[in-house]
């Protein structure tokens, strides 16, 4: 299958999924999230891959949903198109049957975040930015967010990070359990695939068959999410919160919410 904003690559048992939009800094638009979407479901049927390896292009995992193609008003995005799509990458990117391995430089953050905690495995350099800072434009989280940030921290200190949108670097992250793997800058695609070849030398598929176990017990959970945060998302979109948040990213001034 041929993708216009990502690439898929697969050797031997390892395939490698690169967001491929590094002018934009890598920042999801409909058409990527549709083609994330559609890649995962290709690997979901090919039980000949046993690695995922998830990767940005350029400088960056991934800024997040794409802000300046929410707002063009030449060719807006379709927010009910783009919640299905969103809802169908985390849903199918959960129940993989790979070990899937978000590799992180620069920034993730916003639904680029959600992608990675999304993985199995999180490797990223010390000096990498993550955020969940879907609140510095009036929205919620989405991608799964809230489903994945609970599995890790719990959901008291998922609020606080959903609710307070700071930016932390990859030292902070590897303490609040957010990040597994800990390495220096520049050095996230080597020890990846160090990891993943280790990973082939073990035994994968006990490892695959618990992930099955443990994932499906959850399927219901994170459907559930998937859908509350997609009728949200839509509500969100209307709020005058969410018009100020957005003129505000563009404008390059700090916003001034009301709370409607």
């Amino acid at each position: 299958m041929m993708y216009q904003t990502i690439e898929l690559t697969k050797e031997d048992r390892i395939a490698t999924l690169t967001l491929n939009r590094p002018n934009s800094m890598n920042a999801m638009d409909d058409v990527m999230m549709k083609e994330l979407a559609d890649a995962f479901e290709e690997l979901k049927s090919n039980h000949s891959i046993q690695v995922l390896l998830i990767k940005g292009a350029g400088r960056t995992f991934s800024a997040g949903g794409d802000i300046k193609k929410m707002i063009d008003p030449e060719s807006p995005m379709d927010m009910g198109d783009v919640m299905q799509h969103i809802t169908r990458l985390a849903k199918t990117l959960y129940l993989l049957p790979q070990i899937t391995i978000a590799v992180i430089h620069g920034s993730a953050a916003g639904l680029g975040f959600s992608l990675a905690l999304g993985c199995d495995i999180l490797v990223a350099e010390e000096n990498s930015k993550l955020a969940m800072n879907f609140i510095g434009i009036g929205l919620v989280p989405d991608g799964g967010g809230h489903f994945f940030l609970k599995e890790r921290i719990g959901t008291t200190n998922a609020k606080k990070m959903i609710w307070g949108g700071e930016v932390i670097d990859g030292k902070t992250a590897k303490a609040a359990g957010l990040v597994d793997e800990l390495v220096p800058n520049g050095q996230a695609e080597v020890a990846a695939s160090q990891l993943a070849n280790g990973l082939l030398r073990s035994p994968i598929s006990a490892m695959i068959a618990s992930k099955r176990i443990l994932h499906e017990s959850k399927r219901t959970e994170l459907e559930q999410v998937l859908q509350l945060e997609s009728e949200s998302q839509v509500a969100m979109r209307n709020t005058a919160d969410h018009l100020e948040g957005i003129r505000a990213f563009v404008e390059k001034r700090q916003p001034v919410f009301s709370g409607n």
